[in-house]
């Protein structure tokens, strides 16, 4: 898998955007994970589906969507913050180190082959809409 991982293409960008982020202390910020979860009334990941699901903050009764059967779900069962912190970010907003949570968060189905297109060109961009919308400053990308 690594082999096979590193020949994949990545995107080049001539101009990237630069952006001076605000103090964490201020900022609000999401979740963004490739767990696959959803809400048990969302619709689940199929195993080409490169859209996201959107988590609303209060939820926590989330499934575990990842259909390979590799997936080890034995730290999800344990503890969702082990895929999912929002807990942890719970607790830093509180103790007032980061400024607050993002009410809404995202899920990504991780396990995508050669469809990064897809979520670089659609969902992606979509994606980052629904964050701006939110005010999040920062994204806490759990990659599973």
């Amino acid at each position: 898998m690594r082999a096979y991982a590193a020949g994949l293409p990545a995107p080049e960008f001539a101009d990237p955007a630069w952006v001076t982020p605000v103090p964490l202390a201020e900022a609000r910020v999401a979740i963004v994970t490739s767990a696959a979860l959803h809400e048990a009334h969302d619709t689940g990941f199929t195993n080409d589906d490169t859209g996201f699901r959107v988590i609303d903050r209060g939820a926590r009764d989330l499934v575990l969507g990842h259909w390979s059967p590799n997936f080890d779900r034995a730290g999800f069962a344990a503890d969702l913050d082990v895929v999912f912190p929002i807990d942890r970010l719970e607790e830093l907003a509180a103790a007032g180190r980061i400024g607050s949570v993002a009410p809404r968060h995202l899920s990504f189905a991780g396990n995508q082959e050669d469809t990064v297109s897809r979520i670089r060109l659609d969902s992606g961009p979509a994606a980052a809409a629904l964050l701006t919308a939110d005010a999040v400053d920062v994204v806490l990308l759990t990659p599973v």
